[in-house]
């Protein structure tokens, strides 16, 4: 009875997974098919929705940025503020036009100026590269479009399964795969034994729970948990690390650059990747605040920070 139950549960579940799928997949592709001129009024209109009628997560934004510009007047935090919501619904929007964005177009709206760093480097080991929410992360994918080596992308998974494979599906257009962050240490450690190399993009500014924690330092000021797996695995395999640093340029346009953080990993000392990496994403934030993604609680455990990391410095 009880496993009749759960069973029928768990097949509701998944049939309402299917009917929100079949909704909304129509909707995704009309918009991914829009003519840009349209695509961005369209973007408007939802900045419109999202943050003059809804407000969504308006005080979380306010208040990150306070926190880490207590420098700047309420005038300049607006500004700041309105423009990262117009700046986050043309991102997620242009997400979504992944679906249907065509290798020249991609070329053409995100230009990567040093590519040679990557494919000078991929000659001879493999390469992690990590960067930040900013910009638009999304077509970061399409690095795989300039290199020899195998190409992951390690992504977040989406709880509806049937959104999942959409999203692995346009993601993993430009012969990208896809792996979980329960994935990335067997797959990386699995390359480097059988001596393939390869080259791993992951979004590595996000905050670790405090009870996986391993290191805190200083992030835009605050002291905050910070991920150490890239650097964990640069230095146990003697990877090279090269930061990706994306600017946007214009609307829908996006220029990548890549900064070596270390050639080789097993000569770096204890934290100094990470140590770099903030720097690098701090220096991007400081430049153009409005294009760093302000909704997430980046700071939220700033109080809980062990007595051996209280130390200044």
């Amino acid at each position: 009875m009880i496993g009749a139950k759960y069973s029928y549960i768990y097949t509701h579940f998944f049939c309402m997974q299917l009917l929100v799928f079949i909704l909304a997949y129509p909707i995704l592709w009309l918009i991914s098919i829009l003519p840009y001129r349209i695509f961005y009024l369209f973007s408007d209109f939802v900045f419109f929705l999202v943050y003059q009628v809804v407000g969504y997560r308006k005080k979380v934004v306010r208040d990150n940025l306070k926190l880490v510009f207590p420098e700047k007047s309420e005038s300049e935090i607006h500004r700041i503020e309105k423009e990262f919501f117009k700046h986050m619904c043309d991102m997620f929007l242009e997400m979504v036009k992944t679906m249907n964005l065509s290798k020249s177009d991609v070329k053409k709206r995100y230009t990567i100026t040093n590519i040679e760093v990557i494919q000078e480097i991929e000659k001879d080991k493999s390469i992690l590269i990590p960067c930040s929410h900013y910009a638009n992360w999304e077509w970061n994918v399409s690095l795989n479009l300039y290199v020899q080596s195998k190409g992951y992308a390690v992504y977040q998974k989406v709880a509806n399964k049937y959104f999942d494979k959409m999203v692995k599906d346009f993601r993993s257009r430009w012969n990208t795969t896809l792996i979980t962050q329960n994935e990335t240490v067997k797959t990386v450690i699995r390359n480097h034994k059988q001596g393939v190399n390869s080259i791993y993009g992951m979004v590595s500014d996000q905050s670790p729970m405090v009870v996986h924690a391993h290191y805190w330092d200083k992030f835009m000021g605050i002291t905050v948990p910070i991920f150490v797996g890239t650097e964990t695995l640069a230095r146990k395999l003697d990877l090279a690390v090269v930061f990706l640093k994306v600017s946007k340029v214009k609307r829908g346009y996006y220029q990548a650059e890549f900064i070596p953080i270390t050639l080789s990993g097993k000569e770096t000392a204890p934290n100094e990747i990470t140590k770099k990496f903030i720097a690098l994403t701090e220096e991007q934030i400081r430049e153009k605040p409005e294009h760093y993604f302000w909704t997430h609680k980046r700071w939220k455990h700033r109080d809980k920070v062990p007595p051996e990391f209280l130390k200044e410095g």
